[in-house]
Order: C-alpha cells, then sequence, then structure tokens
C-alpha cells in the first residue's frame, strides 16, 4: 500500500495513525509512505484566501493518486474541499479527535485575561470572524506555518496568543501547550476538524476493501452533514464559515454558521436530525443559512 502525504510533521503523524490501523487489520500488509510537497506547503507566507484555498493542500496527492503513484492519500478533512474530483472518494474516515479550538498562550490562561489590543494569532477567518465578535478589542494577525513554525512565533514575542485545532497539538505530543478548549458558542470548529480521512481512487475495489475496517460510520456521518452545508452554500475556505455535528442519544446535532470577517455580522443555523439523514440535515442547514441572508455575505468575499 502507497499512501501519499504532505511532508508537514502533522501530516507524517496522521498518516503513522493510519498505517498503524492498517497494519493491525491487515498484518501480513506492506506499506511505503510517500512524502510529497504541496502548493499550499510551498506558499506559507501568504494567505489562504488569496492563493486558492485549502484545496492546494491536497493537490498534489491527488495528482500521485490519479497517476498510480500511490494507491491512499492522508488529509486532514477540514483541508479537503467539498467538491471531490470525480474519479476519487473517500475510502475510510477515521474516528474524529477533539474537535475543538485551543487557546495556546505562554502567559494567559484564557482569552478574558488578554489585555486589550493583545495580538492573537491565526489564519483562519472562522475563527477571526468568532473572535471579533466576543472579543472586538483584540488584534487578529494572519499567521501560517506548520504548527512548530507558528508556536515559535508566539514563543518569540509576535503575539500573546494562538488558536490552533487541539487535535493537532494532541497529535503531535503538544498537549502541555494548550491552555484550555474553546467552547463551541465562542469558536463553533470547522468543517472536518479533528476528522483524518483516507482517499483513493473510486474504483480501485481491492484498496476500497482494505479501507472499510477503518471506517468510522458515526464520524462519516457527521463529516458528511457538516460537509453538505458548506456545498449548499458554495463554501470555500475564503470565507467565514463553521459547522460542526455530533451524536447526543438518538440524534445527530449539527450547529453552523457563516459570518463577516470582523465578526459584525453572524448568521446561524441549529437542528437535529436522524444518523441516516446526515446529508439532509446539512442541506436544510445550509438553505436555512441562505434564508437568512447568507447570499449576501458570499457574494462579499468573491474577487
Amino acid at each position: 500500500m502507497r499512501i501519499a502525504t504532505r511532508k508537514s510533521p502533522l501530516a507524517l503523524r496522521q498518516t503513522e495513525i493510519v498505517v498503524d490501523l492498517l497494519r493491525a487489520q491487515h498484518p501480513r500488509l506492506g506499506v511505503e509512505v510517500l512524502p510529497l510537497s504541496t502548493e499550499g506547503d510551498a506558499r506559507l507566507a501568504e494567505s489562504l484566501s488569496e492563493v486558492g484555498g485549502k484545496g492546494l493542500f491536497i493537490k498534489a496527492l491527488e495528482v500521485a493518486l490519479a497517476e498510480a503513484r500511490a494507491d491512499i492519500a492522508v488529509h486532514s478533512m477540514k483541508d479537503v474541499p467539498v467538491k471531490m474530483p470525480e474519479g476519487f472518494r473517500m475510502g475510510a474516515v477515521l474516528p474524529r479527535a477533539q474537535p475543538a479550538d485551543a487557546f495556546v498562550s505562554n502567559h494567559y490562561e484564557n482569552l478574558t485575561q488578554l489585555p486589550p489590543e493583545a495580538i492573537v494569532g491565526t489564519s483562519s477567518l472562522r475563527r477571526r470572524c468568532q473572535l471579533k465578535r466576543h472579543y472586538p478589542n483584540l488584534q487578529i494577525k494572519d499567521l501560517r506555518g506548520n504548527v512548530g513554525t507558528r508556536l515559535d512565533k508566539l514563543d518569540g514575542g509576535e503575539c500573546s496568543a494562538l488558536i490552533l485545532a487541539a487535535a493537532g497539538l494532541k497529535r503531535l505530543g503538544l498537549e502541555e501547550r494548550i491552555r484550555y478548549l474553546l467552547p463551541p458558542h465562542i469558536s463553533l470548529p470547522a468543517i472536518g476538524q479533528g476528522t483524518i480521512g483516507v482517499e483513493c481512487r473510486a474504483d480501485d475495489s481491492a484498496v476500497l476493501a482494505c479501507l472499510r475496517p477503518l471506517n468510522d460510520v458515526m464520524s462519516y456521518q457527521c463529516l458528511q452533514a457538516e460537509r453538505a452545508v458548506s456545498r449548499t452554500l458554495g463554501g470555500s475556505c475564503t470565507m467565514p464559515l463553521a459547522a460542526y455535528a455530533n451524536y447526543n442519544g438518538t440524534q445527530l446535532v449539527l450547529k453552523s454558521l457563516i459570518g463577516d470577517a470582523n465578526g459584525l455580522q453572524i448568521l446561524q443555523d441549529e437542528r437535529t436530525g436522524s444518523l441516516e439523514q446526515s446529508e439532509q440535515l446539512g442541506v436544510a442547514a445550509g438553505r436555512a443559512l441562505l434564508e437568512q441572508g447568507a447570499d449576501a455575505l458570499i457574494a462579499s468575499f468573491q474577487p
């Protein structure tokens, strides 16, 4: 099994997780990891919204799949565009890790302790929108790079705090850097945050059969609901869009929002439905946001 992955430490760690699961299910399976450079990694100094979005992180991996240099590709699902290219599919979605955003700081315990005009680093429009809504006096600095690079910038005094995905920090063994987890009413997570997906060619039945035992049905259905919200809105990383689904008893609970860059206008929706109707739930949420005026917000982010 040849596995395409980005070269970042987090991507390689996530690939190790997939390799361990594959070997547990298929002890005689040979594995080869193919680390690749992506355009997204090469343009870390530029804003994602300006260079074409998170899809830049996976294009090189999909080319490797198309050219049969790799059999599967490992992704953070929050980086995967909701419209997948023809001929590809997710062969497995792993059990979701902690989906929350994490507050990271060397001198402050939480957002409320930050002094007025404190600088908070994040590259996410979604995080910027929600932070500015609740803490309008904060300065939000666009800070890109891998997790280690961003932590170095924090330690070097470029900002007072960072907002990072908790799952990434934990997978890298950096859980001690987390001061606290932002609750969903302060920062609703990104679509797919905390979820690892394994992509393959849609017609590769042998690989699909190999991946099937790795798929977590509940995580898959939650992901389907979240991605349906974005697909209905035509969403991308060029707008502050969030959606988070979790299973509560016998119901799937889906929360979603879209706003402007400074949190002055935020539209929200919350609804429940059955696990089997996850995609329909996401479509309904997206339509509800459109009825509230999301189309005007989306238009304001178009080039």
